[in-house]
């Protein structure tokens, strides 16, 4: 009896999920959103900038502030909705939020899952140190020391195109390599672009890029199919990135100006 119970609500359970699968390819469209007067938006707070909590325990950052414009562009009011980076699309889905601005790479394994508009945000990875130190490709650093935060995207990309005979040191965090380079134990680190212009407000024309090793760029994401809502969205971006609000977010948030690589529009 206890065998046929056990089998009877893992059917049960099976149906459950057959009904969220369902449920996942329901498109969201702009009209309900506009009809009900709110957009959820679903993003992370433990990822600083992108997405933190103030002071008073609620959500912000870049991304909150991209939202923020959303919304007013919308003309809708703004609920954002604490997500996490294993639940986020999930979390889209199965209809818990409309969009997503939670510092979503795009990748084609995630473009199977939901739809991404054009980049709003972005990462890029460089190789960065001494202006002395001339390094154009990752043949020149052949016999030279590079710093890296041990297990970072910077630390799988130097690894990967790096020539034997160089020297990948590797620290705890971004915070630790940046000391090794300000204190010259190493005259080259792998880093974002958001940590060079920290370093660069801290030690001004004393460092340089030396060639990019990886660009990641991040799409606001809907549910598949819900062109009309898409179409909103690639709207709006194409607004502030043209009016130059998006670029005045970045710069408050990331010390920095947009990236180039972002700069791309889509109708």
């Amino acid at each position: 009896m206890n065998l046929i119970r056990k089998v009877a609500a893992l059917a049960a359970a099976a149906a459950v999920f057959a009904g969220l699968g369902t449920a996942a390819v329901k498109a969201q469209t702009l009209d309900e959103v506009k009809s009900r007067g709110t957009i959820n938006v679903g993003m992370l707070v433990d990822f600083p900038p992108f997405g933190i909590l103030d002071n008073d325990g609620k959500p912000d950052g870049y991304d909150a502030d991209v939202a923020r414009l959303l919304a007013k562009d919308l003309g809708v009011k703004l609920n954002l909705v604490p997500v996490t980076g294993p639940n986020r699309i999930p979390y889209l889905l199965s209809g818990q939020v409309d969009v997503l601005v939670a510092s979503l790479g795009i990748t084609p394994a995630r473009a199977e899952q939901v739809d991404f508009s054009q980049p709003y945000a972005g990462i890029e990875i460089f190789v960065y140190g001494d202006k002395g130190t001339e390094v154009k490709s990752a043949e020149d650093l052949a016999g030279k020391s590079v710093g890296v935060a041990r297990a970072s995207t910077q630390d799988t990309a130097i690894t990967k195109v790096a020539p034997d005979s160089a020297t990948i040191q590797r620290f705890d965090d971004d915070a630790s390599a940046v000391q090794a380079l300000l204190s010259g134990q190493v005259p080259l680190i792998g880093c974002s672009n958001t940590v060079v212009a920290q370093v660069e407000k801290v030690r001004p024309d004393t460092y340089d890029t030396k060639f990019s090793l990886s660009q990641q760029k991040q799409g606001i994401a809907t549910r598949p199919g819900a062109d009309k809502l898409m179409a909103a969205v690639n709207d709006f971006l194409n607004k502030v990135k043209t009016d130059g609000e998006l670029d005045k977010l970045h710069q408050k948030w990331l010390d920095a100006p947009l990236p180039d690589f972002l700069a791309k529009t889509k109708s």
